[in-house]
């Protein structure tokens, strides 16, 4: 099983970058974990939101492969507790569900924008950080956070406190 984090745009933002990175490396210790970065779309002030996420889509598609399970990070999405979303990994990574014969999950971190409906239609389930709204910016070291941290539950690391 391989896990990987695909983001649109580059973050400007050197912390961010940093904390993703160090959290890459940790949650490493346990899978096969990869930030994917893709560039931003190309457009002018006049470009529609839609047409950005239409674009943004695009090239998102071209990121999944047939038996690749698909995870939204977006507002809209089931929202957990640190413990929850530890064992609803597992349980993916086990196979254990939707996921089930998934050789790779992608987590996923839209534009501005959101998501197109066809990447949507594509992702098997859509999970929310928070009911708040972060940047697009912020949401990917909190992330790589939360993933660490699952990692560690589920490995009785002493990262977690309950």
């Amino acid at each position: 099983m391989n896990i990987d984090f695909i983001l649109v745009g580059k973050t400007d933002s050197p912390a961010v970058a940093e904390l993703v990175s160090l959290y890459s490396k940790r949650i490493s210790r346990w899978i096969r974990f990869g930030v994917v970065t893709l560039p931003d779309v190309k457009r002018t002030a006049k470009t529609p939101p839609q047409t950005i996420a239409k674009n943004e889509g695009e090239m998102l598609l071209r990121q999944f492969s047939p038996d690749d399970y698909v995870v939204l990070l977006d507002d809209k999405g089931v929202q957990y507790d640190s413990m929850q979303f530890a064992n609803w990994l597992g349980a993916r990574i086990s196979g254990i569900g939707p996921s089930g014969g998934a050789r790779r999950i992608c987590f996923v971190v839209g534009g501005a924008y959101g998501f197109s409906p066809e990447v949507r239609a594509r992702a098997g389930e859509s999970v929310s950080l928070s009911r708040m709204t972060f940047s697009h910016q912020i949401v990917r070291a909190i992330f790589a956070e939360q993933l660490y941290r699952a990692f560690s539950i589920l490995n009785n690391e002493p990262y977690h406190h309950e």
